[in-house]
C-alpha cells in the first residue's frame, strides 16, 4: 500500500500536474477570448463604416429634397415641430 510518505508525494505531483493544466486552459481561454473580441469588433467596424456611407448617401438626398422645394419642406418642419410639442405637453 501507499506510505504517507508516498501519498504525500502523489498528492503533491498531482497538485502540480492540475495547476499546469488550470494554467494552460486559462491562457486558451484567453488567446480564444481576445481573438472572438477581435473578430466583433472588426464586424462592428465593418457596419459602422457601411452605416456611414448610408448616412451620406441619404444626406445628399434630403439635401437636394430639401433645396428643390424649399417652402414644402419649412412647412413639413413646422407641422412635425407643432405634433411634437403637442406630443410633449400631454405627457
Amino acid at each position: 500500500m501507499f506510505g504517507p510518505n508516498r501519498l504525500s508525494d502523489e498528492l503533491q505531483a498531482l497538485k502540480v500536474d492540475l495547476s499546469r493544466l488550470l494554467a494552460d486552459s486559462a491562457e486558451s481561454m484567453v488567446d480564444h477570448s481576445k481573438s472572438q473580441a477581435e473578430a466583433v469588433a472588426d464586424q462592428i467596424k465593418a457596419a459602422l463604416s457601411d452605416l456611414g456611407e448610408i448616412l451620406s448617401d441619404e444626406e445628399a438626398q434630403l439635401t437636394k429634397l430639401v433645396s428643390e422645394r424649399p417652402v414644402t419642406a419649412l412647412a413639413s418642419a413646422f407641422a412635425l415641430g407643432m405634433i411634437v410639442g403637442l406630443m410633449m405637453r400631454r405627457h
